[in-house]
């Protein structure tokens, strides 16, 4: 409890610490509240009491206690709860990937102010309308923030006001910087669930607000002086954030090992020991980088194979379109041989690209691939697969001893019962977490559902800052 109350103090200090601005701005509206859509004529009534969607409101709102015992939840609740756009706009700064301000981002602080005091107009006819009792006033219970208190008994609780200025301004971030859309909208929703935990709204009020908010939105698409204005916004965002181009961005990839800490890094074009012999251009540290996306579903593969007795060991992860170029210049000097009795001894050099051992583009480049085996935690050793990484034969592809989906071994001179049998675990467990294999090598994965399909990012391997 004493955590919850020093929490809850912090974010009461931070939220006091802030200047309240845009609430007596001068403000330009876009409509006027006559001319915005009536959302009693757009929103289903709020649930009747003795009925199932009141139940699930019940429900959520036990659910919301429950989440103040979690000191940092607690905290957002407190920061969500502050009235004033300064504040709204602090706490979209991180996913938004900027910090907004009258005087630091003028055009989009104007946007901003503008256009959610627009579609604030439009919660007042169904407040009024409905007056549904808040949940702390029908419990005689306190709510988390017991300050709003005074200010919110008596008034209506449907739709949520915080909740639909919350998710407007999600919207409207995500308007100007689209490429952090996903985490900008997850705040928002977070916004809304803040004030089912502090007991000011249930969560049919919440559900209506993001209705609201996008109704509300779809109007100001109606406005060129709001267009004109979103221009000027997206402008000035791109000049601060001097945005690079989507092949050098990095700012959704992560660093492997915050992910999957158990996992074991030989990042082999980091070192000489690699089919070319050298270290391979565009690999300035030793690390592994992957989306998020495809680091979570690895990180799902780790947890299950370290319950069978395994870890990850990873030679190769996201690569740069430099690397791949890199390989493509070797490949053509026939004459570089070094490393062919290790990687590809019965392979000619004019055969690498026809064989598809070689690409001019490669999966890795688009971040959600990784190239890895197993590591035996009983026998501290790699697991024995049968042979190396990169070496390139057929021995490499998956069905050299076997049919992959059945996993029925097939007798050979090169590759044994068991060493088929532990390429077969790698599989299973990669294709029962998201990635897909290719056919020609049995330690290359790629998650199925990857968010840059047709992106060969650029930017160099190295550690990236929090």
């Amino acid at each position: 409890m004493k955590r919850i109350l020093l929490a809850m103090f912090a974010a009461i200090m931070f939220c006091g610490s802030l200047q309240v601005k845009g609430q007596n701005e001068d403000v330009t509206l876009y409509f006027s509240e006559e001319e915005m859509p009536n959302l009693i004529k757009c929103l289903p009534a709020p649930p009747d009491t003795i009925g199932t969607d009141f139940g699930n409101d019940i429900m959520r709102y036990m659910w919301g206690k429950t989440q103040r015992n979690d000191a940092k939840r607690a905290a957002l609740v407190f920061r969500d709860a502050v009235w004033n756009y300064d504040s709204l706009f602090a706490v979209f700064s991180v996913p938004f990937g900027l910090e907004v301000s009258k005087d630091g981002t003028p055009e989009i602080y104007r946007f901003m102010v503008n256009s959610l005091s627009t579609i604030d107009q439009t919660r007042v006819k169904p407040k009024a309308f409905y007056h549904r009792k808040r949940p702390f006033e029908r419990f005689h219970e306190h709510m988390l923030t017991r300050y709003e208190e005074a200010e919110l008994s008596g008034e209506g609780s449907y739709p949520s006001g915080h909740s639909q200025r919350g998710y407007a301004a999600a919207l409207l971030f995500s308007e100007i910087n689209p490429a952090n859309a996903d985490t900008i909208m997850a705040r928002g929703f977070m916004y809304g669930e803040s004030r089912v935990i502090a007991g000011a709204h249930w969560q049919s009020d919440v559900d209506a607000s993001r209705l609201c908010a996008a109704i509300g939105l779809s109007r100001l698409h109606t406005s060129p002086a709001f267009l004109a204005q979103l221009g000027k916004a997206q402008a000035e965002f791109k000049r601060l954030t001097k945005v690079l181009p989507p092949t050098e961005d990095c700012s959704q990839f992560v660093n492997l090992a915050d992910v999957v800490p158990d996992a074991i890094l030989e990042i082999r074009y980091y070192s000489t020991f690699n089919f070319v012999g050298t270290r391979i251009d565009g690999y300035l540290e030793p690390v592994a980088l992957l989306t998020r996306q495809a680091a979570d579903s690895l990180r799902a593969v780790s947890d299950d194979l370290k319950k069978q007795g395994y870890r990850l060991k990873i030679y190769d992860a996201y690569r740069p379109q430099c690397a791949v170029n890199h390989f493509v210049r070797w490949a053509s000097n026939v004459n570089d041989t070094l490393m062919k009795p290790y990687f590809y001894p019965q392979v000619p050099r004019n055969k690498l690209f026809e064989l598809g051992y070689i690409s001019s583009k490669s999966s890795h480049t688009r971040g959600s691939t990784v190239d890895l085996t197993l590591f035996d935690m009983a026998t501290e050793k790699e697991l024995d697969m049968g042979g190396t990484f990169d070496w390139f034969g057929p021995e490499s592809h998956i069905d050299y001893g076997g049919n992959p989906n059945t996993g029925k071994y097939k007798a050979n001179s090169r590759i044994t019962a068991e060493q088929f049998h532990n390429r077969m675990i790698l599989r299973k467990a990669m294709l029962r977490h998201g990635f897909k294999p290719i056919g020609v090598e049995w330690w290359h994965f790629t998650l199925k559902n990857e968010p840059f399909p047709d992106t060969y990012f650029t930017f160099p391997v190295k550690k990236l800052e929090p």
